[in-house]
């Protein structure tokens, strides 16, 4: 991150935290700040996370976006992208979310991890994640959007802190030590329905391939993965949208279930 924030990463950043606050999205940020970098977003994303610790939240974790093939598809980009977990983010499991926090909210599955050790990048590798973790959990991340009808680029979404919203945990730890989690199915239902299907290995091949991605892109900012900190490691399927009503359970083979419901 740079020393020096330009007037436009702070003027987004301030919007951003303005919307959150007033519940009143806004036009896309690459609208309008032209040729807005990713470099930048993440700035604007920086930011906006420390004045919220500022004001007395802290970070529980991070979130790694955009991982699975059919996230990118839906967003239109092409590579992931990472956000902050703030404790005020956590939703017991089975509790049920106020739809009027919330902007525009989506529902997907993924498996968390917690890591014994840190990770400090350019070059951690997926064994070296599997090796420093602790335990993973079955997740359900509500990904919200800030941006008008989620018309989003890139730099849009990485400013708006990954597009989180809040993160469910399971009740329950496991060891990933001789798991196959490339080969973890989760079915994710709506209402009791089934919308759609995901597997470990939709996720850059791998979960713990998207953790030491993350450790990697963490060190271009001067950042690491600490221990105990949740890492949310990608969405194995594409979003569902939420709205007031709905219920949500996402079934894993290995890991069991977790669910979430709106009001």
């Amino acid at each position: 991150m740079s020393k020096q924030l330009t007037s436009r990463v702070i003027a987004a950043s301030e919007q951003l935290l303005a919307a959150e606050a007033e519940k009143k999205s806004v036009a896309a940020l690459t609208d309008t700040y032209e040729n807005l970098t990713i470099d930048e977003a993440y700035e604007i994303q920086l930011k906006g996370i420390q004045q919220k610790i500022e004001a007395g939240d802290r970070i529980a974790g991070k979130k790694i976006g955009l991982t699975s093939v059919a996230m990118q598809e839906l967003l239109g980009v092409d590579q992931p992208d990472y956000g902050h977990l703030l404790a005020s983010m956590e939703v017991e499991n089975a509790e049920t979310v106020s739809s009027s926090t919330l902007f525009q909210p989506k529902v997907e599955g993924e498996i968390m991890f917690v890591l014994k050790k840190g990770l400090k990048g350019p070059s951690v590798t997926a064994e070296e994640v599997m090796e420093a973790t602790d335990y993973i959990m079955p997740s359900l991340e509500i990904v919200d959007s800030r941006i008008t009808d989620w018309k989003i680029k890139l730099p849009d979404t990485i400013a708006d802190n990954a597009s989180c919203g809040l993160f469910v945990l399971g009740k329950e730890k496991f060891s990933p030590a001789d798991m196959d989690l490339a080969g973890i199915e989760m079915k994710l239902y709506k209402n009791g329905e089934h919308v759609n299907t995901g597997y470990g290995k939709d996720v850059l091949g791998h979960p713990a391939t998207c953790v030491a991605w993350l450790a990697n892109k963490l060190y271009e900012f001067g950042g690491e993965l600490e221990a105990g900190e949740v890492i949310l490691s990608g969405a194995l399927s594409a979003a569902v949208v939420a709205e007031p009503g709905d219920r949500f359970t996402a079934e894993f083979t290995q890991l069991g279930k977790v669910e979430v419901s709106f009001n």
